[in-house]
C-alpha cells in the first residue's frame, strides 16, 4: 500500500483481552447481496452453533441503515447515513462492528454465502485462491451477486490468509434435478459449455425443507403454499420475491420439480 496509508481492517485485529478473560470459539456468516449486506455471529462452545448477534446493512445504492440484533431479538446497534454507503463502506462499517463484538470470542472460521458454484461444486467447500479463481468465471452467469459475494471472501483472503473460509452456493440445492430438466432445448456443445438452468435461491429452500418438519410435521408432509396463496402443488412449494422471483418445488430436502419464475442467467 502507498506510504502513509492505513491498513484495511480486519476481523482479526481486535483488542487484546484481559488476562483472565475467557474466550469462546466464534463463526462468523456473511452474505454479501447486491444491495445489502447481512451477518450472524455464532459462538460454538460445543458441537451446536449459538446464536450471539445478526443484522445487516441495507439500502448500499441509496440511503444505507444498520442494524444489529442480539440473540433475543433487541436490537443492539443501529445506524444511518442519507448517502450510499456502497459495498466497500458497508463491508469497513462492519468490520469494524465486529471488532468490538468480537473483543471476548476467537473467530474460528467465516461462511459465505455465495450464489453460484457453477457445475463444479454441488456442496460446502474450504475456500483457497484456485476456488476463488474458478468462482470468477461465474460472474458472467450472476453479474449482479457474484462479484459482491466474492469482495469479502478476497479481502479475508489477503488480510487473514490463515482463516478458515468456506463458501455454500444457492445453485447446489437444484443439482439433484434430472439433466434434462437442466439442460435448455440448445446444442449439445453449448450445454456442456455450461449455459444450463443451474437455480437460484437454493441456500434458502433447503433452510425451509429442514426446519418445517420441527416446527409442523404435518405441514411439512403435506400439500402446502408457503409465503403467499399459491395453488396447492406436492410437497412443500417456497415462494421467493426479492428484487427477482422464483418459486421452486421442494420434495425431501432437494429440487425434484422445475417451476421457475425467474429470467434464467445465460
Amino acid at each position: 500500500r502507498p506510504a502513509g496509508e492505513a491498513a484495511a481492517p480486519s476481523l482479526t485485529d481486535r483488542p487484546p483481552p484481559s488476562a483472565d478473560a475467557a474466550m469462546t470459539d466464534a463463526i462468523l456468516v456473511l452474505n454479501a447481496g447486491s444491495s445489502s449486506l447481512k451477518f450472524s455471529l455464532f459462538e460454538v462452545p460445543d458441537d451446536e452453533p449459538v446464536l450471539v448477534q445478526r443484522g445487516q446493512l441495507d439500502g448500499l445504492t441509496t440511503n444505507t441503515q444498520f442494524v444489529a440484533k442480539g440473540a433475543d431479538g433487541a436490537k443492539v446497534a443501529e445506524h444511518g447515513w442519507y448517502r450510499a454507503l456502497g459495498h466497500e463502506g458497508a463491508m469497513a462499517y462492519l468490520v469494524t462492528h465486529l471488532r468490538e463484538t468480537l473483543a471476548s470470542y476467537t473467530l474460528r472460521a467465516v461462511g459465505h454465502r455465495v450464489v453460484h458454484g457453477g457445475m463444479r461444486f454441488a456442496h460446502p467447500v474450504r475456500v483457497d485462491a484456485a476456488v476463488v479463481a474458478y468462482l470468477e468465471t461465474l460472474v458472467p452467469l450472476a453479474p449482479l451477486h457474484q462479484p459482491h459475494n466474492l469482495a469479502p471472501i478476497r479481502a479475508l483472503l489477503a488480510h487473514a490468509p490463515q482463516m478458515v473460509q468456506v463458501a455454500c452456493f444457492d445453485t447446489s440445492f437444484h443439482r439433484a434435478q434430472p439433466e434434462l430438466a437442466q439442460a435448455f432445448a440448445l446444442p449439445a456443445e453449448i450445454i456442456e459449455r455450461g449455459v444450463r438452468r443451474y437455480g437460484f435461491h437454493g441456500l434458502s429452500y433447503e433452510y425451509i425443507a429442514n426446519v418445517l418438519p420441527g416446527i409442523d410435521a404435518d405441514a411439512a408432509g403435506q400439500d402446502m403454499a408457503l409465503f403467499g396463496e399459491l395453488d396447492r402443488v406436492a410437497d412443500q412449494v417456497g415462494q421467493h420475491l426479492p428484487q427477482a422471483a422464483r418459486v421452486a418445488n421442494e420434495a425431501g430436502g432437494q429440487e425434484h420439480v422445475e417451476v421457475d419464475h425467474q429470467v434464467d442467467a445465460l
